[in-house]
């Protein structure tokens, strides 16, 4: 039987479908009887929602990378703190929308920033508090941001810094989250993210099903 409360963080490049995926998440754990809530990042909190809009908004010279990582990991602090632990603590499950896997990727290998120096301020800021499992949606990056943009340019979100970034960009962005998967394969599961919504989310639910069902149930991980 898989833990009655679990952190799972929805990752992928910009277009993959990961709130569409976090809903359907949500859904099932739902119906499964599991008490669960769906947050993102950055935002998750008044606090973190504040935060979010001055990062996705302007120009990509809007923020210095430094500035960047720092806003970005004081959003988690408030989220972590205010949502993620305490709602786990409830036994209520949490799925995210992005979490730290992002800041790796983006700031990171997209930005330049060290894996390590990244590691080591989450750690320091939130006491380390990692996912139990990562669903990595795995996509063409110059598919994802065509739906981005045509997103963008049909007025449904105001939140498209990143999204002007080149493929390039785009590109080491989702070789992160490959390389991330394959260092920590026992928390991470990587789901292709071509095809339509409907078999994306069944693959998707797929896998997590299959890895609830080796757990054993046992307190919030860190490491």
């Amino acid at each position: 039987m898989g833990k009655a409360a679990c952190f799972y963080a929805v990752e992928g490049v910009d277009g993959s479908g990961k709130s569409g995926i976090v809903t359907c998440i949500l859904a099932h754990l739902t119906n499964q009887g599991i008490p669960a809530i769906a947050t993102r990042e950055p935002g998750g909190t008044p606090q973190g929602e504040r935060i979010r809009a001055l990062l996705l908004s302007g120009a990509d010279d809007a923020w210095d990378q430094q500035s960047e990582l720092l806003m970005m990991t004081a959003a988690r602090v408030e989220h972590v703190r205010r949502v993620i632990l305490p709602s786990l603590a409830q036994g209520i499950s949490v799925v995210s929308d992005r979490y730290v896997g992002s800041t790796i990727a983006y700031q990171g290998a997209g930005r330049g920033m060290t894996d390590a120096y990244i590691r080591h301020l989450h750690k320091e800021a939130v006491g380390d508090v990692w996912p139990d499992l990562v669903v990595v949606l795995d996509l063409d990056p110059a598919i994802g941001l065509a739906r981005s943009r045509q997103r963008l340019s049909a007025g449904a979100i105001d939140e498209g810094r990143f999204e002007t970034l080149d493929v390039d960009f785009h590109r080491r962005i989702r070789q992160s989250y490959l390389d991330q998967a394959r260092r920590d394969p026992s928390r991470h599961v990587v789901v292709d993210a071509r095809g339509t919504p409907e078999e994306v989310r069944a693959r998707a639910i797929d896998a997590i099903d299959a890895w609830r069902a080796g757990q054993a149930i046992t307190p919030p991980r860190t490491s």
